[in-house]
């Protein structure tokens, strides 16, 4: 007796349309458990990372369990037969679909290892924003710009990947001011903290911090200052740009007020004649 070695002979033609319907079915099982629990995940902010990583779970979960039911269905494979068309098969699938089966089996080593979860922002690869999906071969970013940036999963198990909130709502932001040398740093230090602890994006049960150092200024200018920096966590990641504009805005009005020159200030007097 000849054993087959084609893969359709092990098709079991009648099952097709059950194959089908099980694909559709699991399609808007899967748009609708994510759809809900992303609603979900908006209503109620305390717990909106919890109802996205769910999302991102039951989206594999039902992928999993319809390829499982589609194969079991479809194929009916005999010892003979596997072996036959075994190593074939799986030559042409790696090489056919390497790029595609290692960003599926990136994605689930993300979903289990989480160096990183949906709701997060993240550093990488010159990218900053939000987790939005944890797909099945990319993950969307959406950046401060309301850019929203693809990424093959893969790209992820070898490269550095850095997380602000790793998981919890709030995040550390870090706002830095320069002020030129003879300025009242003390006084410039305790306006930043005062800024930070009186906004109300602020999150008060983690500690405000501001450190001075002196140094050039940034982006080429040799011209030397005072930096400080004001370390504070804002309740929501998602509010991280609000909390940076309001602690500017309250800086610069105290430092107007108060006659402390920022370094910016001084290169530009110094300019005149």
């Amino acid at each position: 007796m000849d054993t087959p070695t084609n893969v359709l002979e092990f098709v079991v033609w009648d099952r097709i349309p059950f194959a089908v319907l099980v694909i559709l079915v699991s399609m808007i099982i899967g748009r609708l458990a994510a759809r809900s629990l992303d609603a979900l995940a908006e209503r109620n902010n305390k717990r909106r990372l919890f109802f996205k990583q769910i999302s991102v779970i039951a989206r594999f979960t039902v992928l999993i369990v319809a390829t499982i039911l589609v194969s079991s269905s479809l194929f009916s494979f005999s010892r003979e037969g596997l072996l036959a068309i075994g190593g074939s098969a799986a030559v042409a699938i790696g090489f056919g679909f390497k790029d595609l089966l290692a960003s599926l089996m990136a994605g689930l080593i993300l979903l289990f290892d989480r160096p990183f979860q949906v709701g997060d922002r993240i550093h990488f690869d010159g990218q900053y924003g939000e987790v939005k999906e944890i797909g099945l071969r990319t993950v969307r970013i959406a950046t401060l710009d309301d850019n929203l940036v693809s990424i093959p999963n893969h790209r992820f198990l070898n490269d550095v990947v850095a997380s602000a909130n790793a998981g919890q709502l709030h995040q550390m932001c870090v706002f830095p001011f320069w002020i030129g040398c003879n300025e009242d740093f003390e006084n410039a230090k305790r306006i930043l903290y005062e800024a930070a602890a009186s906004s109300r994006y602020v999150y008060l049960d983690k500690p405000i911090a501001v450190t001075v150092r002196e140094g050039p200024v940034p982006n080429g200018a040799e011209r030397f200052a005072v930096e400080l920096r004001v370390k504070a966590y804002v309740f929501d990641g998602r509010y991280e740009t609000a909390f940076g504009t309001d602690v500017t805005e309250q800086v610069k009005r105290a430092f107007a007020v108060q006659g402390i020159r920022t370094a910016g200030e001084i290169e530009w007097s110094a300019a005149l004649p």
